[in-house]
């Protein structure tokens, strides 16, 4: 009877252990298996939980930073909005300055190109003339003058002070004709102050100041421009040099031109210069 249940007992060990063993330890594969899933998902778990503690860390400093800079970013923000402001507002202003420069400009060249017409001579109706140049030039003037001083930042603005001193030397007040153009040839657009420097020469030389013309036309041969070319100085100067009485000097620049610009402006007039057309019969 003992041993009957010893070997009962034996039997239900046996069954236990092999039911235990397949519940608690299953095959090696499968075990390496497990493992290896719940590693891997522990590891996507760290990283997660890693980045979501980066992206908060990095939040919370911002808003960290924002609340303890706040009035210096509002500060910062009204400074540049300001600026934007001035900038764009600047802009406006200066285009609709620019705009009624361009139509005071235009008026007032209209005045210079008005026709001339002597006393007493019939006038097409509703046509506007003046008697003289001077008087023209006057009444030009005035208007050049005027759109110079009150739009002198505008691009018409600077040429309408150019043509001040034309008006002027038209004139014949050769002293603010002087000082009007001196001041656009001492400005920053090179066109137009070559222009102004060539009409100084000019006052110069009616003045009876020719070394100083000619210093002037030296410069613009050697700085030359869109208005005022090399040859166009060179002209000017052999002209200045026909008017002294040195004809040798003036050929020499009109030789010059002649073989430097044969096809060009300059060039030929320089041949014209050096071979004149032959005078017709008298009476003709």
């Amino acid at each position: 009877m003992r041993t009957s249940r010893t070997s009962i007992t034996a039997l239900i060990d046996l069954k236990f252990c092999a039911v235990t063993s397949r519940y608690q330890f299953p095959q090696r594969g499968t075990t390496v298996t497990s493992k290896k899933e719940e590693q891997d998902k522990v590891d996507q778990q760290t990283k997660q939980a890693l980045k979501h503690d980066q992206f908060v860390d990095t939040t919370q400093h911002g808003l960290e930073w924002a609340s303890e800079n706040r009035r210096s970013v509002i500060a910062t923000s009204a400074i540049v909005l300001a600026a934007i402001l001035v900038v764009v507002g600047g802009f406006l202003i200066y285009n609709s300055r620019a705009n009624q420069a361009s139509v005071a400009f235009g008026a007032a060249m209209q005045a210079y190109q008005t026709p001339l017409a002597a006393p007493g001579q019939p006038v097409p109706a509703g046509v506007k003339t003046y008697a003289s140049p001077t008087e023209r030039a006057k009444a030009a003037n005035d208007l050049f003058m005027g759109v110079a001083d009150k739009y002198s930042m505008t691009p018409d603005g600077k040429v309408a002070r150019y043509f001040g001193g034309l008006t002027y030397m038209e004139e014949g007040q050769n002293g603010p004709a002087e000082s009007t153009l001196k001041q656009v040839a001492g400005g920053w657009n090179g066109d137009l102050a070559a222009l102004a420097k060539l009409s100084l020469a000019q006052l110069y030389r009616q003045t009876g100041r020719d070394s100083q013309a000619m210093d002037i036309y030296n410069e613009l041969t050697a700085k030359p421009t869109t208005t005022v070319p090399s040859g166009l100085a060179q002209l000017q100067l052999a002209e200045l040099y026909q008017a002294q009485g040195k004809p040798e000097l003036a050929k020499k620049i009109y030789a010059q031109l002649k073989d430097k610009d044969a096809k060009g402006a300059a060039g030929t007039l320089a041949a014209q210069k050096l071979n004149p057309a032959p005078a017709g019969p008298a009476g003709q």
